[in-house]
């Protein structure tokens, strides 16, 4: 075979491989989508995988199905994206608890958050909210912690899930107010406020998207945010560290994954699809509106974000000799 020709052929596979690649990448999405919500309908987490979705379904006529899988603290539906097919259809909504936390304070876990999933795209952030009755008779994060140091053991602390960013600040300020809480956990933050309205337990640390209508329906009464910054949204709410508790920080971030092995060239295209997403002032606008802000970074970068968080909030409950069962 003549060196013309040797180079011909080569070149003819090249431009079938590059067509094949083209046609590959452009296949994908020829179904809808599967995104697991590790949390029950209505709470903060569900709230913006919905906001998301529905942004990126505009951008690209791509179709998403949301499918709510809760329990575990938001283990339970991470552990189905885990062991999913990695074929870029099937995502779930992780977060600072099922990512950081439990791994941290868990004994066991049912996934291994590095190995088994990929980093896909940050999302948002946000605090959360610890929030009472609009009856209760705590005004004040000081009224909750002189009545709960009165009654060791007696505060009832409604848990949208175990190890949610929302039990660990609890357990936080327990700890350094210097009283015991009885700990009361529910599949999501819908039925966690359900039974707090209901009289069931006292007060909870919540997302904003959960409450915000309560409390501007007059049902809740917010005493203060897990943020180092008050929120525009709740701006008369004061930090817990303005009430005394200097250094106080608590955020849940929002981050898609994908099951490991998920090809990159897919992960790069829900990057790239959700990076758009976040610019357009429509959905900016809603997640202001619930408290959140917006992230962003490259897959490259959001792992090397979540590996940092990890390593802090597995200090902090090392260092708080924090233990969930």
């Amino acid at each position: 075979m003549t060196f013309q020709r040797r180079t011909l052929l080569a070149c003819v596979a090249l431009a079938s491989l590059a067509s094949f690649n083209t046609i590959a990448q452009t296949a994908w999405p020829d179904k809808p989508i599967r995104f697991v919500v590790p949390y029950t309908p209505g709470g903060g987490t569900d709230t913006v995988t919905r906001h998301i979705a529905e942004k990126i379904t505009q951008d690209t006529k791509w179709v998403f199905i949301v499918d709510n899988k809760p329990g575990g603290g938001g283990n339970i539906g991470l552990d189905v994206v885990a062991k999913a097919k990695a074929d870029g259809y099937t995502l779930g909504m992780g977060q600072t608890a099922n990512l950081a936390i439990n791994p941290a304070a868990l004994p066991k876990m049912p996934f291994d958050p590095v190995k088994d999933l990929v980093p896909v795209a940050l999302v948002a952030e946000v605090p959360t909210v610890l929030v009472v009755r609009a009856d209760s008779p705590w005004k004040s994060l000081a009224d909750m912690v002189k009545a709960a140091k009165a009654k060791p053991g007696e505060a009832r602390q409604a848990l949208a899930g175990t190890g949610t960013v929302g039990h660990l600040a609890g357990e936080m300020l327990a700890k350094k107010a210097g009283f015991k809480v009885l700990n009361v956990p529910y599949k999501g933050a819908a039925p966690a406020l359900t039974d707090l309205l209901g009289g069931q337990t006292d007060y909870m640390f919540a997302t904003p998207q959960a409450v915000l209508g309560m409390l501007q329906g007059g049902k809740l009464r917010a005493l203060a945010v897990t943020s180092a910054k008050r929120v525009a949204v709740l701006s008369n709410v004061p930090t817990v560290a303005e009430q005394g508790y200097k250094g106080f920080e608590a955020v849940d971030w929002k981050v898609i994954v994908a099951p490991a092995g998920t090809p990159s060239d897919i992960v790069k295209r829900l990057n790239a699809a959700t990076a758009k997403a976040l610019t357009q002032p429509a959905l900016l606008a809603k997640l202001a509106d619930e408290g959140s802000s917006p992230m962003s970074g490259s897959p490259e970068e959001v792992a090397k974000y979540i590996k940092a968080e990890q390593a802090e909030w597995g200090a902090l409950i090392r260092e708080a000799g924090i233990r969930f069962e």
